[in-house]
């Protein structure tokens, strides 16, 4: 009964006791999801409220399952997440799911927003310009990786590939990486977590698994935050993403 009890009050805390599915037609299926993630998913390690509301909004960003994301918007504010911590984590996914499928997402949270009373426009978080976004992409990028492995895997590219490690730089390190509210540790998991949810870039998960361990993050944070996304994709990725992390902390 303690499961029964804690999902309830999860339902209710999180989603304002309201359904996941139909409940004419799909009753049970609507009992167990609903039981999972309320009663197993939500009470599992120690991660805060927000956090586990940022890597959900993330594993159904980078899904593309954009049709319950104002629910959970909804549910995020409600635990403490703040409109700009809610963006930020959609705009990190851009560098690593693509950008028409965060606009499809921003398009749920604008909506979710303006029923809950967000006033626009919120607070700018770029931090860099036109002219210093390549330097200080590059800078962070160093300090995620190691300045010697990325000086190295800049000076291994080929001439006809060398464009992509300029774009990886200045736009997904300068434009993104860079920018304000969200800090070094929760865009490593952020990232981390969009890229296992995207499914077949095991080479990248790992590189973010280390990545994560390179900024603080530690393995069981890691497992904590793949296991919030566990109900949105599923156990063959979440599987796959504990193995990316249990090769790269075997390392460590």
């Amino acid at each position: 009964m303690e499961r029964l009890n804690i999902a309830e009050k999860n339902h209710q805390d999180w989603f304002g006791g309201h359904y996941f599915s139909d409940q004419q037609y799909d009753p049970e299926f609507e009992e167990i999801v609903r039981k999972f993630l309320c009663g197993d998913v939500l009470v599992h390690g120690t991660l805060s409220n927000v956090q586990r509301a940022l890597v959900m909004l993330t594993a159904l960003t980078a899904s593309q399952t954009w049709k319950p994301l104002s629910k959970y918007v909804l549910a995020a504010l409600d635990m403490g997440a703040a409109p700009e911590e809610i963006k930020e984590t959609l705009y990190q996914c851009a560098p690593y799911i693509g950008v028409e499928k965060v606009k499809c997402a921003l398009d749920e949270v604008n909506k979710a927003f303006q029923s809950a009373g967000i006033v626009y426009p919120l607070e700018k978080q770029a931090k860099v310009t036109e002219e210093n976004r390549f330097a200080k992409g590059l800078a962070v990028q160093q300090e995620i990786f190691g300045e010697d492995n990325i000086k190295a895997m800049r000076r291994a590219a080929p001439q006809e590939l060398k464009h992509i490690q300029d774009y990886l730089s200045a736009y997904c390190f300068g434009d993104f990486y860079t920018r304000g509210t969200l800090d070094l540790k929760m865009r490593e998991l952020v990232t981390f977590c969009a890229i296992c949810c995207l499914g077949g870039c095991e080479p990248q998960a790992k590189a973010h698994a280390g990545a994560n361990l390179s900024v603080g993050n530690t393995r069981e944070m890691l497992i904590e935050a793949i296991t919030q996304c566990l109900p949105f994709i599923g156990f063959p990725r979440t599987l796959n993403a504990i193995s990316c992390i249990n090769e790269v902390t075997a390392e460590k």
